[in-house]
């Protein structure tokens, strides 16, 4: 006696929802990005050339324009580092270790999203200016201080941006990993990095584009001291105060140049790691 298999029906074909047609969606988010990106950066792009380029290359070319500039790329760069290491680490102990209090220092984590960064400035100043209550020497007015403010806003983007790899990593390969031998670094640099890395890239960019863009946090403690403490926000705006709006708009598209490539590295190497690593 044959038997006749049981035949599967075929799976129902999920409709997505969508804001009416495809083309109206598309129409719908081209226009809204137009609107809030795209035209004011070709507005700002010929403003900067309206003196000519003659006048574009004075203004970028300005010791004090350059300064600031080269400044606020090293900062930005060197809190990128710092962000990378110590957001990874503070991931970590978030998610994997359990402690009194963790549930208010992953609550704290989110505070510089929350407070006004000049606010942030005027804290860093109080606590750790010359006359604050810690008083430390070296602080303010120093590019010490700027980096400590650009450290204090872009804290939550690298540990928010691991936290959730981490929480979906498998724990199974680390397990079996340390049963056949694995020392606990080569674990970490053979399971756990190459999984982060996507996760440590993408966040270390938002706090790149955050940090070069950062002007509350720093107007206070670095005390915009030009060619020393004066980042490109604070550049720019001097130039705004004075007047010069042709020089200022030319600054920001030199910095608004550097912020997208240096963003655009980041993504090429993040879709490299991840390529890499499947």
């Amino acid at each position: 006696m044959s038997s006749v298999g049981h035949i599967e029906a075929p799976p129902k074909r999920v409709h997505m929802p969508r804001f009416g047609g495809a083309a109206l969606s598309r129409g719908f988010v081209i226009t809204y990005l137009s609107v809030l990106v795209l035209i004011p950066i070709a507005a700002l792009a010929v403003r900067s050339t309206e003196d000519g380029w003659d006048g574009f290359w004075t203004a970028v070319s300005h010791p004090m324009a350059v300064d600031a500039i080269i400044l606020t790329i090293l900062a930005s760069l060197a809190v990128v580092v710092i962000n990378a290491v110590m957001g990874t680490l503070l991931a970590w102990v978030l998610v994997r270790d359990d402690f009194p209090g963790k549930g208010i220092l992953n609550s704290l984590i989110d505070l510089p999203f929350a407070l006004p960064t000049i606010v942030a400035g005027l804290v860093l100043m109080a606590l750790y200016g010359e006359t604050g209550v810690l008083g430390i020497e070296g602080i303010s007015f120093t590019i010490a201080g700027v980096i400590l403010a650009l450290l204090f806003v872009t804290l939550p983007f690298v540990i928010r941006a691991v936290q959730p790899t981490l929480m979906e990593l498998d724990l199974e390969m680390e397990e079996a990993a340390a049963s056949l031998g694995a020392r606990p670094f080569t674990i970490v640099r053979r399971i756990i990095l190459p999984n982060l890395a996507p996760a440590i890239l993408a966040g270390s960019a938002l706090a790149f584009a955050r940090a070069v863009g950062e002007f509350g946090a720093v107007a206070l403690i670095s005390g915009n001291i030009p060619g020393k403490t004066q980042v490109a926000a604070l550049f720019i705006y001097s130039r705004i105060e004075s007047g010069d709006m042709s020089g200022a708009t030319a600054v920001s598209v030199v910095l608004l140049a550097i912020s997208v490539s240096i963003l655009f590295g980041f993504h090429m190497i993040n879709r490299w790691s991840t390529r890499h690593g499947r």
